[in-house]
This record gives structure tokens, sequence and C-alpha cells, in this order.
């Protein structure tokens, strides 16, 4: 079996579970990236009704976004439910520049606070689809087809999807959230392969030469941050800003390290630095900024 038919069997399956159990509709998570593109046109060639959200990081270059506009426009034109999910801190609108201050620390590879808030609070008790591949990163080579996130890493449950493993009804039945992923397995190149075939408008930093497509100055993109802050400089000023603004912050409870200005703060954000030893820098106090 092929790995578009594999794909589609699974989505025609997680659409069933949705409608009988959640009795609702598959919902797509969309990124604006490739392995998003993909999940769509897949949804569209298993012929299954689907809805599609897409989570606003604030942090998105401006053709990212306007590729979003264009998908859900087209997407909206064929009757199928698009919305815009927009992030909140504490019950209140967030920004990438006002969550900073507030979190009193940079983003970084180790405290990832940025995507919990901004790309991961949607489809509560809901069926919901997601380009995540294994072949992406280290970090999720043991992704499987169907998950149940857990508190932690190592709670999550993972169930053999494609040899229909009874043990999913449990969960279903409760209508807990439940994760999909279909193209799980699909390499680059079975990616870029099915992009070419089906000829599926692409979101345009790929021409532009970045191979990621995500947040602007991400720490995950390591050096790659460099290119991006060339190609949209204004990212990199609302960054140091915001750094300025957490800087001030921190000295009005007392902490007047590590950092003397936003641009200390840049510098060793940039350098990569917060790699190893994120709890020293921090004296062992990173848990007192977390949610």
């Amino acid at each position: 079996m092929d790995l578009e038919h594999k794909a589609i069997m699974r989505l025609q399956e997680a659409a069933r579970l949705s409608e009988f159990y959640y009795h609702n509709a598959l919902l797509v998570s969309y990124s604006g990236g490739k392995d998003s593109d993909v999940v769509l046109e897949l949804c569209r060639r298993a012929g299954i009704p689907f809805s599609v959200i897409h989570n606003l990081t604030t942090a998105d270059a401006p053709e990212t976004f306007y590729h979003i506009k264009k998908v859900f426009h087209r997407l909206e034109l064929d009757n199928v439910p698009c919305a815009i999910n927009k992030p909140t801190y504490k019950g209140q609108p967030v920004s990438m520049w006002t969550l900073i201050p507030q979190k009193m620390i940079p983003p970084s590879r180790s405290i990832r606070y940025c995507c919990s808030i901004m790309k991961e609070r949607n489809g509560t008790n809901r069926c919901v689809v997601l380009g995540v591949r294994k072949y992406e990163s280290a970090g999720r080579a043991d992704s499987a087809v169907a998950e149940i996130q857990g508190k932690t890493r190592n709670g999550k449950a993972t169930f053999d999807f494609d040899n229909g493993d009874e043990r999913i009804i449990a969960p279903c039945q409760m209508k807990a959230t439940i994760k999909i992923h279909p193209i799980v397995d699909w390499t680059d190149r079975d990616i870029w392969q099915f992009l070419r075939d089906t000829k599926v408008d692409m979101n345009p930093c790929y021409t532009m030469g970045f191979k990621r497509v995500g947040c602007v100055g991400c720490p995950m993109a390591g050096k790659v941050r460099y290119a991006e802050f060339r190609q949209w400089p204004k990212f990199e000023n609302l960054y140091r800003k915001a750094f300025g603004r957490m800087v001030e912050a921190r000295r009005a409870i007392g902490k007047d390290g590590p950092w003397r200005d936003a641009d200390a703060v840049f510098r060793w954000w940039m350098e990569d630095k917060n790699l190893d030893g994120q709890l020293d820098i921090f004296g062992g106090e990173v848990g007192a900024y977390e949610p």
C-alpha cells in the first residue's frame, strides 16, 4: 500500500471515529507549512468532512500569514469551516511581544512556553489532525499515528491505529483529545514529491530559500534565525523591544541579572547559549516563571 493510500485510509477511519464518538467533524490544525498543505490535500482526496483551525502565533512571517488567508479563502469557497484562533494568557489577549515580558525569560529550546501558549491550546475534546512526522526531528521520532497527550512526554499514550487497536475506543467514548498524524511515516522526499505531483500551492517562504516555516526567530531554527532577521528585520526590533521590557520586569521584582539591557539578552539568545545550562543561568528559578 502506498503512502498516500495509507494516509487517506487513516483519515477516513479518524473521520468515522470523530463523527460517531465526538459527533463532530475532524479538526485539522493548519500551520501554513508544507506538511499542513499535504494534510489538507489528503483530507480533500479522502472525501471526508473536516474543519480547519490556525493558531495565530503573532510571529509568523507575513508571507506565511498571507498564504494562510489565501488557503482559508479557497477552503471557505468549498464550504470547509475555517477559523483563526487568537492566543490568550491568563484570560487576556497576548502576543509574542507581550508574553516575553510576562514570562520574564526568553523562549528557548528547553523552555518553549511560546509553543504551549500560542500553538498547542486548541482542539479540546476533539479528534485533531496534525502534520506531525517522525522524521522531522529526534523529538518526534517516537510519534505514532494516533496519540493522547499525557502530562509529561513519557505519559503519552499511543495506539496501533493501522491495525484496529481497540484501546482507542475508551478515550473516544470519554471525548478525550486525540491527535491523528496521517503522514507520520512520510520523509521529506515523500512530502516534496507529493507536492510536486499534485501541484499544491505552497507557502512562498520555501521559494525564498527557507526549509522551515514557523515563528520568525524560533530558537528551534538555530543559526537560520540570522537569515530570518535579515529577511524580516522588523521582527528583530520586536524581539529587542520585548527583551527590554522583560529586563525592566525582572528588575521590578529585584532580579537584576543576568542581563543589563535588551542588547545583552538578544546577543545571548542568538548565540544559543540557552541550549545548555538554562537552569543554571537562572539559579534554579525557571519554574517560578511557568504558568
